[in-house]
């Protein structure tokens, strides 16, 4: 089943053609308006805007320009967002580290994005000197924030002000955000500017600020939705909060400070529920939420509606190869009783995309209501993966489609529902985990002679990483858990494992892992 195009904005880049605009047309139109606050600190559009100028100039100044990359490795950061500008400006770009990666997994990012300059949190500075001599590109490290010597902010403020290259255009490489692949190293997806534009565009009206309203940016920048979040509230001119971490303490003091509008993955809204009718009442401060990133339970959602009545939720699908969104369950929908089966739904095409569902082997459109995958094409889609031409090519038809590796269906008025994946990934609390990466891990434990990694339901982060393995001695799994954690970012190790005598597979080897599934997801409703 296909959903027709809709045809969204006639101009791409709204009248303004690269992404430093968006700050620099506020720095215009409103110079004195806040634009963003951190923690004590706020700034004006206008001293915004000089900032990311100076920063460009201090950038040229040292050997960036169009093609380079640079990376960013921090907890949220407002030099997170006046990199990304910068680099816009000169037609360079940037790799955003997800700052739990240490190690062998730094390594491959640095310099698998070849990335010549390093932005690195204080806390993180450390363990990117640690890997220097595994990463000879890269020639710099500058250190963001801390309590002793700010390198970023002298480096910055020794800059001339320089504005946007002549020769950059949209289709330049901006951003490099890495997403699970399938060898089991995280694969760098590629956004130009005009895809970030697009999407920035399109989303305009699916998180509507008015006068007085705040935006929340609280989600980490490193994941799309953290980042493309942002970027549709400075588009639309109203001041944002960045929190440098989404926990209880700094999201009350943003809710206190006026936020109006943020966007959450399931297990936030889930700690507020739990957390009793103090923190129920400072949520409901806000009026507009978005959701996202990762499956929301059913019960959840109803306890949220329940809880919040006031507060306008919708809900947004999608994934990093397309900027963000694909589809959106609009606030309506989630307040109408007669449609109430369309909670469990992702919702409809978002403007300027097409769906399409199809026969995973004939790739022929199935009916409405049939089970397919789900394709989509759009604008702001991803240009590749970095140095992947192989997996581009299996992710992308040559008519433009891209395959999500989702299984779902679409009904008669175009609402989709994701029902299971092609893809071996688990979501847990909005970061993407793929079993081979873990499994791989697995195997190096001396007792394990055979594992597997499934996602199994998870009413707080949607999903929950479960090992099954088949063992030579006895082994407990805590054992199992504490081995991984040596050798894995926290969130990709197991939560429980599971000891059985042999793994179910088929004739030709493969390990059946939706029979191991089945069991943890009956009766759930969709199988992710």
């Amino acid at each position: 089943m296909t959903a027709d195009l809709d045809p969204g904005p006639q101009t791409v880049t709204d009248g303004r053609g690269l992404l430093p605009d968006f700050v620099t047309r506020w720095a215009q139109d409103r110079p004195d308006a806040t634009a963003i606050t951190y923690g004590d600190t706020s700034w004006t559009w206008e001293h915004w805007d000089l900032r990311i100028r100076r920063l460009t100039g201090a950038l040229r100044s040292a050997g960036i320009g169009r093609g380079d990359t640079v990376a960013f490795v921090d907890k949220n950061h407002p030099a997170c967002l006046e990199v990304t500008f910068a680099v816009a400006a000169l037609g360079a770009a940037v790799a955003i580290v997800n700052w739990r990666q240490a190690g062998d997994e730094l390594v491959h990012v640095l310099v698998d994005s070849g990335s010549t300059m390093v932005f690195a949190g204080a806390e993180f500075a450390e363990s990117v000197e640690a890997v220097a001599d595994r990463t000879p590109a890269v020639t710099r490290t500058l250190v963001v924030g801390g309590e002793g010597a700010d390198d970023y902010e002298s480096f910055l403020a020794a800059g001339e002000p320089t504005s946007a290259a002549a020769d950059v255009v949209d289709t330049d490489a901006l951003l490099v955000i890495y997403s699970s692949g399938t060898t089991g190293r995280p694969k760098g997806v590629v956004l130009d500017q005009r895809a970030l534009i697009t999407h920035t565009v399109d989303n305009g009206d699916v998180f509507p600020y008015a006068a007085g309203d705040i935006s929340l940016v609280a989600m980490p920048l490193f994941h799309v939705g953290g980042i493309s979040y942002a970027f549709i509230g400075i588009r639309a001119g109203v001041p944002s909060i960045m929190t440098r971490e989404p926990d209880a303490a700094s999201l009350v003091g943003a809710f206190v400070a006026g936020a109006t509008h943020a966007f959450f993955v399931p297990p936030v809204l889930a700690g507020f529920l739990a957390a009793g009718e103090g923190a129920i009442g400072a949520f409901a401060k806000l009026k507009f939420v978005g959701y996202g990133a990762a499956p929301m339970p059913l019960p959840l959602l109803q306890r949220a509606l329940n809880a919040w009545p006031h507060i306008d939720f919708v809900q947004v699908y999608g994934q990093t190869e397309i900027a963000g969104v694909a589809t959106v369950l609009r606030p309506e929908v989630h307040r109408d009783p007669a449609r109430e089966h369309l909670l469990v739904s992702v919702g409809t095409a978002l403007p300027g995309v097409e769906i399409r569902v199809v026969d995973v082997v004939s790739g022929e459109d199935v009916a409405a209501g049939e089970e397919g995958e789900i394709w989509l094409r759009t604008v702001h889609a991803m240009t590749g993966y970095l140095n992947r031409p192989d997996a581009t090519a299996e992710t992308i038809t040559p008519e433009g489609w891209l395959r999500t590796g989702d299984i779902g269906r679409m009904d008669s008025d175009g609402y989709v529902f994701v029902d299971d994946r092609i893809k071996d990934m688990i979501i847990t609390g909005g970061e993407n985990v793929y079993g081979p990466e873990v499994e791989r891990v697995l195997m190096e434990h001396p007792s394990v002679t055979d594992a597997a990694v499934i996602g199994v339901p998870d009413e707080r982060w949607g999903e929950s990483v479960k090992a099954v393995v088949a063992v030579s001695a006895p082994i407990e799994a805590d054992e199992v858990i504490a081995f991984c954690r040596t050798r894995l970012a926290g969130y990709k190790c197991p939560r429980t494992v599971d000891v059985i005598d042999a793994l179910p597979r088929n004739p030709s080897g493969k390990i059946l892992k939706r029979e191991l599934r089945a069991p943890f997801w009956e009766g759930q409703g969709r199988r992710v």
